[in-house]
């Protein structure tokens, strides 16, 4: 395993590998402390991750208690992806806007779940990762793993 001391030494590898995979498993844990899974399609802006969801949801109830999600990218079960982040509420109108904008701009239309960015049922999540894996099963040696400092 190489311990990966900047975001910047991975970027790139783990922008190709996530853009390829698009959905990812996200889990989060329940009021009982019991873990619960789902699919999740985050975009990303170098280390930021942005996820649309709604602001009553299952999900939402979770993180309330527990802010953090881990995330499994596995299109390639032998190159998979795996991101522990804290997840925060952005719910300013500007920022709304600029995330539905950016799943435009990547062919996403929100629109089709969401109906407009006014929408009080559209809710987005910003994910800042504490540690990013970018995991090799054929290839132990060349697994990365990077971790925030603090």
């Amino acid at each position: 395993m190489q311990h990966i001391a900047t975001f910047a030494e991975i970027e790139e590898e783990f922008l190709q590998r996530i853009g390829s995979m698009v959905y990812c498993r996200a889990a989060t844990i329940d009021s009982q402390q019991r873990p619960r899974s789902r699919v999740l399609h985050p975009i990303w802006e170098g280390q930021t991750g942005w996820v649309t969801t709604g602001p009553t949801t299952a999900k939402a109830k979770q993180l309330a208690n527990h802010p953090f999600l881990s995330l499994a990218f596995i299109a390639d079960p032998f190159k998979p992806v795996y991101v522990e982040c804290e997840a925060r509420w952005q719910d300013d109108a500007v920022t709304r806007q600029r995330i539905w904008l950016l799943y435009q701009s990547r062919g996403v239309d929100l629109s089709v779940s969401w109906g407009q960015v006014e929408n009080p049922v559209y809710a987005v999540l910003r994910l800042e990762p504490w540690r990013i894996e970018l995991y090799d099963l054929l290839d132990v040696h060349n697994r990365k793993v990077w971790k925030a400092e603090g």
